[in-house]
């Protein structure tokens, strides 16, 4: 295997000295770029998806404008479900939309585990194309959504402010939202093992929806689940866990085989480092809108985060995904404060 030029990334994740942290971006590849919005014009959401050449130019964009440490291949988490029987859309104003959601035992029995190289071979054509186009330079970044956040888009039918159906399913049909969290786990595992296969350096699970539970129902709906990932996928490469608003769970995450742990912007990096007992990589914790600051600001509080975590054991990166109203001007004072950090 070639060695890849800049290995910054994957040596924080391993926990291992280094120089500065590695910078990369939650949404790097997407809409805050004109690069990416020409080709949003050509073309739907679901099509750039399914389209390897095209996923493949928008993964590396980000890349050659900024040079983040990582690259993370332009997917989606609503792929796993559709390749499930479960037929999202992406509808314009609206988000993910899902005709008939699930609801009961009947809508169940439709859902499958797939055969991944059938049913997502489209998204393993993509990291192949991915990595040509990075040509060693820079790692390359997978993902899923966690089961319980699926489940959320499944049982609700689309986006919500607070997946009240979805909660709703899991505590009146407990065994019904298992059986859904166990096929959504079981495909996953396929999934992400098919894509290290295929060529990406590292995983992260979003658990985007996650602290929309309380911390027991957390431990029942949401944790088993990505536990079972992290397992299945440990010896094949390093797993990183965002899940938002949970970090009451984050002692409980540190002692699992993740490799690092992503925060959000509501926890003191200190803090963060406490909870997780201090022996894991953790990544984070800009809040997104502070990149709409001037560009002078978001030098200095960059600096601060670094500070804060600490060199080591950390990865710079936003609490959430970039905005598509953030300056151009902005990212790069971001990640350019990263990359000029001297610790």
């Amino acid at each position: 295997m070639t060695m890849l030029k800049n290995s910054l990334f994957l040596d924080a994740l391993a926990g291992k000295e280094v120089p500065r942290p590695p910078v990369w971006m939650m949404r790097q590849a997407g809409r805050y770029l004109p690069e990416f919005q020409a080709i949003k014009q050509k073309y739907d959401f679901f099509t750039r998806c399914q389209t390897p050449e095209l996923a493949s130019e928008l993964s590396v964009q980000p890349i050659r404008r900024f040079g983040m440490d990582a690259a993370i291949l332009f997917s989606d988490i609503l792929v796993v479900p559709q390749a499930m029987n479960i037929p999202f859309e992406m509808k314009a104003g609206l988000g993910p939309w899902l005709e008939k959601p699930i609801r009961c035992a009947k809508d169940l029995d439709n859902v499958i585990v797939p055969n991944i190289e059938d049913s997502l071979g489209y998204v393993l054509d993509a990291v192949k194309a991915t990595k040509e186009l990075l040509n060693h330079e820079v790692p390359l970044i997978g993902f899923a959504g966690s089961p319980w956040t699926i489940l959320c888009y499944c049982v609700q039918g689309q986006g919500s402010k607070n997946f009240d159906l979805a909660k709703a399913f899991c505590f009146t049909e407990p065994e019904l939202a298992h059986q859904l969290l166990q096929k959504i786990t079981d495909t996953t595992i396929a999934y992400l093992k098919a894509k290290v296969k295929a060529g990406v350096n590292a995983l992260q699970i979003f658990d985007s929806w996650g602290g929309m539970l309380s911390p027991q129902d957390y431990q029942l709906f949401s944790w088993p689940y990505i536990a079972q990932i992290i397992s299945a996928l440990k010896d094949e490469a390093p797993v990183i866990v965002f899940a938002k608003g949970c970090y009451f769970a984050l002692d409980l995450m540190a002692k699992s085989d993740a490799c690092a742990l992503g925060v959000d912007w509501t926890i003191r990096p200190q803090m963060a480092r406490q909870l997780s007992g201090g022996n894991i990589t953790l990544q984070g914790n800009f809040d997104p809108v502070r990149l709409l600051s001037s560009p002078q600001v978001i030098q200095k509080q960059v600096s601060e985060m670094i500070q804060a975590f600490g060199k080591d054991r950390y990865i710079a990166n936003l609490g959430h995904g970039i905005l598509p109203s953030v300056p151009i001007a902005h990212v790069h004072a971001f990640v350019d404060a990263v990359k000029n950090y001297q610790g």
